[in-house]
């Protein structure tokens, strides 16, 4: 990959670091599950550099602290919050609805479910797929108008002038691509690893498919490996099952590698302001740079040729408008 796309940041480079020196005054930003973990630290960096930012959030006593503790660092335009549930079609509905016709810069889906017990959505959807995927992409779909809009409009700042969409994927994607089958596992067994495997497969396509359809008017997507980060995502995981993982010792003391949440938010951030992806899309990027293919020697870092099959990508696109009755 002679013309692999890289930042002049390292793996551990925090948010902050990444967004300095950019001026987003007058963009506008949504950050599903704003409220906690690197959400909240990607809020909190856009903030800074002058964005409007809307966390849009399913706990309003997370969301209140979490406005409180962005707008200590804002310049500019205040925090808010709004509430959406992406497992529920009606809440997704509703938040978009209460949106209305405003301009729409950003949109981080960041959001998500991991490796948790077999459940569905109010929509007969498996949790993981039906939050993660499903979830997101009603969100983006009903939102495409306001990120068209976004890029339209006069530029302030240096923030650039597309409109950039960032959906949060996973290294996770190498534990299974789509099931078209039975992506919901009504006919095979659930296994919780594969669901999520499956879903952060998704969140890289649904980037292909987005960005195929949009980029010609101005609006990009790219997909985004955060990287390791102990966060509240990992509420569904016993301690023991973290310590067999290698996650943590015995002590309860996390393994080196691991990022703080701020330095987990890095690469959704650069994938959000960066110069270096300014009206480029279809990516997965991972540590501040665009992934290599991935290989054995790799391990866990890298991308599997089917997240970024545009074939699949189109395929999965149908499935989800069936699914969800738009787009």
């Amino acid at each position: 990959m002679v013309d692999r796309i890289k930042s002049p940041f390292g793996a551990f480079t925090d948010a902050r670091d990444v967004v300095a020196g950019h001026d987003l005054t007058g963009k506008v930003a949504i950050v599903t599950g704003g409220a906690t973990g690197i959400g909240v630290e990607t809020a909190k960096a856009l903030a800074e550099a002058g964005a409007e930012v809307v966390i849009a959030v399913r706990k309003p006593d997370l969301a209140e602290a979490a406005v409180a503790e962005i707008n200590a660092v804002a310049k500019g335009a205040q925090a808010s919050w709004s509430m959406l549930d992406l497992s529920s079609f009606k809440s997704i509905r509703a938040f978009v609805e209460r949106w209305g016709d405003r301009s729409l810069n950003l949109l981080i889906n960041n959001a998500g479910v991991m490796a948790c017990p077999l459940a569905y959505t109010e929509d007969g959807l498996e949790m993981q797929i039906g939050t993660n995927h499903f979830g997101h992409f009603l969100l983006s779909v009903l939102l495409a108008p306001n990120l068209v809009a976004g890029a339209k409009a006069p530029s302030q700042g240096n923030g650039g002038k597309t409109s950039r969409l960032v959906s949060l994927s996973s290294i996770g994607h190498r534990r299974a691509p789509m099931n078209f089958e039975d992506p919901h596992f009504r006919s095979h067994p659930y296994e919780k690893w594969e669901s999520y495997g499956q879903a952060k497969t998704a969140n890289a396509l649904f980037a292909v498919g987005f960005n195929q359809r949009f980029k010609d008017q101005g609006v990009f997507a790219n997909a985004v490996m955060p990287g390791g980060i102990m966060t509240p995502l990992q509420r569904h995981l016993p301690i023991e099952e973290q310590r067999a993982m290698g996650w943590i010792d015995e002590n309860g003391k996390v393994r080196d590698g691991f990022k703080t949440p701020a330095q987990g938010a890095s690469t959704s951030v650069w994938a959000a302001v960066g110069d270096e992806l300014e009206g480029v899309g279809g990516l997965y990027l991972e540590d501040l740079a665009q992934a290599k293919p991935w290989t054995k020697e790799a391990g866990w870092s890298g991308v599997m040729s089917y997240a970024l099959d545009p074939e699949q990508a189109d395929r999965l696109w149908a499935l989800s408008v069936e699914t969800t009755g738009a787009g």
